[in-house]
């Protein structure tokens, strides 16, 4: 009977450890509030993916992920924050030498216009710029028509012949081909206003230099400007005479974001 006392008193002294699960969750819900408060307050993508990593591995009872308490980027993000920049200057260095080349295509063909301007002794009449936004080549009006008229002169068509032939260089770069006046008002029978009149000189040069077969037409494209973009002041009759013009725009194959 006294063995079985003692048991008993034994047993009762024994202490009851079943608040520990309850007080184990609670922990496990606290330190998943922190998680959570911590990563509202951060914008990095990369550690909200690694938070909620953690979050669940808590609440599953696992150990946690705390990798995403570091400031480190993960591995896979800092080797492409690193490459990008390497990166973008091979690409810009790359474009780079792709529109040098084209200036230097562009200058080779202005190089033989230059060259057929003073063979023919043209230097009066014809004038080539080059830049950024392409080649322009300007004819002076006189050179090709007879005032007040859009009808390409006889003796002009050889030229034109000849320098559409050194167009063909150019292809297949788009071509422009635009008219322009000065700001005496036509006064004929044929053309209403120096709108047609430029617009009108502008297209039959084009259907001049189009007779090559080499060149493609779809790269062609004429239009009329009349007295509205001079190059010079229409106050003197040599400022009017730059004003008569037709120019023929080469565009490079690599334009100019800007």
């Amino acid at each position: 009977m006294s063995r079985r006392k003692k048991k008993e008193k034994k047993h009762e002294e024994h202490i009851d450890e079943t608040w520990l699960i309850p007080y184990a969750d609670m922990l496990t819900l606290l330190f998943a509030l922190f998680i959570v408060l911590f990563a509202m307050s951060s914008i990095d993508a990369a550690k909200f993916k690694q938070m909620a990593v953690a979050f669940k591995d808590e609440l599953s009872g696992g150990t946690g992920k705390k990798e995403f308490l570091s400031d480190q980027k993960p591995k896979a993000e800092k080797d492409l924050s690193e490459k990008r920049p390497e990166s973008e200057k091979i690409k810009q260095q790359a474009e780079a030498e792709v529109k040098q080349q084209e200036m230097n295509e562009l200058k080779e063909v202005q190089k033989n216009i230059d060259k057929y301007i003073e063979e023919k002794g043209l230097q009066s009449s014809f004038n080539t710029e080059l830049t950024e936004r392409g080649l322009m080549v300007t004819i002076r009006d006189n050179a090709l028509f007879d005032s007040g008229q859009a009808t390409v002169k006889l003796e002009s068509l050889n030229m034109a012949q000849e320098m559409s032939s050194l167009l063909v260089a150019a292809s297949p770069r788009e071509i422009t081909v635009s008219g322009h006046t000065d700001n005496v008002p036509i006064s004929n029978a044929n053309f209403a206003s120096n709108w047609e009149l430029s617009t009108q000189r502008a297209v039959n040069f084009m259907q001049a230099l189009l007779k090559n077969n080499q060149l493609l037409p779809q790269k062609f494209s004429a239009i009329g400007y009349g007295e509205y973009r001079p190059i010079a002041s229409n106050d003197t009759p040599e400022g009017k005479a730059k004003n008569r013009r037709v120019e023929v725009f080469i565009l490079p194959l690599i334009k100019d974001k800007k």
